[in-house]
C-alpha cells in the first residue's frame, strides 16, 4: 500500500530533489560547471530514492521500458564526473525525458489548473499540443 503522508524522510527527499535541481541549474547557468551538475545529480538521486522510498525507486529505473533511460541517464553521469559536461547533459536530458515520459500528462493536467499559467495552456494551439501527446509514451 502507497503512503501518502508527508513524513520527515518525505520532506527530506523533497528539498533533496529541489536543491538537485537547483544545483544542476546553477551548473548549466555557469557555463557547465561539472562540479555543480554533479552535486546536482547526485542530490537529485538520492532525493527521489528518500522521497518515493529505495524499492521503489530500483523498481522504477529497472523496469524493461525504463532501460534505454536508465542507461542514457546514467551514462550521461559518468560523463559529468568524469568532466564532459555538455555530453552528459545532453545524454541526462535524453535519458529524463524517456524516463519520465509517462509523467507529462499528469504534469500537463496540473499546469492547467495553476490560475495564471492555467490560462496560457488552455489557449486552443497549446491545448491541441497538450492533448495529441496526452496518455502517449515518447517513442524511443
Amino acid at each position: 500500500m502507497v503512503s501518502f503522508e508527508m513524513n520527515d524522510r518525505k520532506k527530506i527527499g523533497l528539498g533533496l530533489t529541489g536543491f538537485g535541481i537547483f544545483f544542476s541549474f546553477l551548473g548549466i547557468i555557469f557555463f557547465f560547471d561539472k562540479g555543480l551538475l554533479a552535486m546536482g545529480n547526485i542530490l537529485f538521486i538520492s532525493g527521489v530514492s528518500l522521497t518515493i522510498g529505495l524499492k521503489s525507486t530500483m523498481q522504477f529505473f529497472m523496469k524493461p521500458q525504463n532501460f534505454k533511460g536508465t542507461i542514457s541517464f546514467g551514462v550521461g553521469f559518468f560523463f559529468v564526473v568524469i568532466g564532459w559536461p555538455i555530453i552528459g547533459m545532453i545524454l541526462e536530458t535524453y535519458g529524463f525525458v524517456v524516463l519520465f515520459s509517462g509523467f507529462w500528462p499528469t504534469l500537463a493536467v496540473f499546469l492547467q489548473r495553476i490560475p495564471i499559467l492555467g490560462w496560457l495552456f488552455q489557449q486552443p494551439y497549446v491545448r491541441s499540443l497538450l492533448d495529441r501527446y496526452r496518455g502517449r509514451r515518447v517513442p524511443v
